[in-house]
């Protein structure tokens, strides 16, 4: 594992998806981060080592976590990840449902 994840963790170093975080090439890039990172910056075979490496619970977690919530900004990745990886039959309606209670959890903390 930890030679799949310094090859996934040089990939995401090296096309600069750490910009706003002061990540050296030689740093142990969390397990949440590397898995958000590498859904949205990776290709599709780097994506699959994902699963090598993490259960697919860990990644759909993750996912969404960090990424379903984000509304249209993400929408067309996560249209796509819902289908390709999670076996989601309907993605738009199951990414609304993820935003909406998100939103809402958001407005019952405030």
């Amino acid at each position: 594992m930890k030679n799949e994840r310094e090859i996934l963790s040089k990939k995401l170093i090296r096309q600069n998806s750490f910009w706003s975080y002061d990540v050296q090439p030689s740093a142990v890039v969390p397990d949440d981060m590397l898995i958000e990172k590498t859904l949205l910056y990776l290709d599709l075979s780097d994506i699959d080592l994902l699963f090598k490496m993490f259960s697919y619970a860990k990644i759909k977690q993750v996912w969404r976590e960090r990424l379903a919530i984000q509304g249209d900004y993400y929408r067309r990745i996560n249209r796509f990840l819902a289908w390709k990886y999670f076996d989601v039959k309907d993605p738009d309606k199951y990414l609304k449902t993820i935003e909406t209670k998100h939103i809402n959890k958001l407005l019952c903390n405030a």
